[in-house]
Parts: C-alpha cells; structure tokens; sequence
C-alpha cells in the first residue's frame, strides 16, 4: 500500500521478505532505496546491508555497466543470457534460471537418498520412490532456461550409474559401463525417470 501510495509507476514483487523494485534509472533506484530506507526505520526494521543492492539488468537493449549485474530470486538466478528468438536468432536477454544456491539443495537431497545402500531395489521401484520429488524440481526450476538444470540432472543420472555399480556384478568398477545402462534404460523407457524426457531428448537431438 505504501508503495502504491507513493511510487505508483514502479512495479514491484514480495515474497515474504524479499521484494524486487522495478527502476527506470539508477537516479530513480537510488532515490527508492533511501525513501525505503527511512520507511523501514519508521517501522523499526532496516534493509539487510548486503542483500539489498541496485542490479543493472544487462542485455541486448541495455548495454552499459554497473557493479552488479545479477540477482537472485525465488530459487532463481536472473542474469544476462544467450537465447534464441523463433526465428533462429540468437540474442542477449536478461531472464532467469536455476540459481546455483538451488541446485546445491537439490543435490544435498539427492545425497541424502543414499541411493548406493538401495541395492534391494529395482530402478523402476527407484522410478516410484523419487519421481514426485524430481518432477517437483523439474516443473519449478525448468520452468524457465531449462538448459541452467541440465548439468544436475546429468548428476542425478551419474548417482543412478553409482547405485547401478552397487548392485550389479558385471558392472562394479567399471563406471563407463555402468552410465551406459543408465543411458541405455533412458532410451528404451524414457519416461521412467521424471528428468529422462528433458534430459535425454536434448541429448539424443545434439
């Protein structure tokens, strides 16, 4: 409300104690972040003196510099990058993808699964297991740059190679083997795990 009140032409987003202001200047973002500043102090709390900062959004239509030139937002990293246009072309546009916060908790969770102490299960019994868990990280985080999430996908698959070694004789020690049955099973069912059809359709289209 007394955003609305007072600076009705800049947008802005919350999510619990995190908001971002939308500027036109830095003349402007400035002149915002005192008045927060002192709005804060009214209300007895202070902006956090490292998270909040003024961000450049570089890209193709904004090419000058600043300090900082990233955030991150929601699980998110926004920063300049490389996409391509219907057309084929590519350009530089400032959008988000899996922040690298974000893909240390998914791999922390994956660690946490023990899957190398699972040799009782099968991998589809695996499949029933953990699909909730990765469709959820799929639906959110590949939301947006899908790309960003590819190389902890890759890394869930390489922790399925592991478990395979675990389990299967003809396997142990030999860890190029063991990721070549996992790439195999992707190809013949590809939707058994919930990552494969993004995973291994790109991989399978390079």
């Amino acid at each position: 409300m007394w955003m609305r009140r007072n600076h009705p032409s800049i947008p802005f987003e919350r999510y619990a104690d995190d908001i971002l202001c939308h500027c036109d200047s830095e003349r402007q973002a400035q002149e915002l972040k005192e008045a927060l500043a002192k709005r804060f102090a009214e209300c007895g709390l202070e902006l956090h003196p490292d998270k909040t900062k003024i961000v450049y959004c570089k890209d193709d239509d904004r090419r000058g510099d600043y300090p900082e030139q990233k955030f991150d937002f929601l699980g998110y990293t926004f920063r300049a990058r490389r996409s391509k246009n219907r057309w084929g072309k590519h350009f530089v546009n400032f959008s988000p993808g899996v922040s690298n916060a974000a893909t240390k908790a998914i791999r922390q969770e994956i660690r946490a699964w023990q899957l190398r102490c699972r040799v009782d299960k099968r991998i589809d019994d695996l499949a029933r297991m953990f699909n909730p868990i990765i469709r959820g990280w799929m639906n959110y985080y590949g939301r947006y740059y899908k790309s960003a999430l590819y190389p902890t996908l890759r890394h869930l698959d390489r922790c399925l190679a592991r478990w395979a070694m675990s389990k299967y004789k003809r396997l142990r020690r030999h860890r190029r083997r063991a990721e070549h049955w996992v790439r195999d099973i992707a190809c013949r069912t590809p939707t058994l795990l919930a990552h494969w059809p993004m995973l291994h359709k790109t991989a399978a289209g390079r």
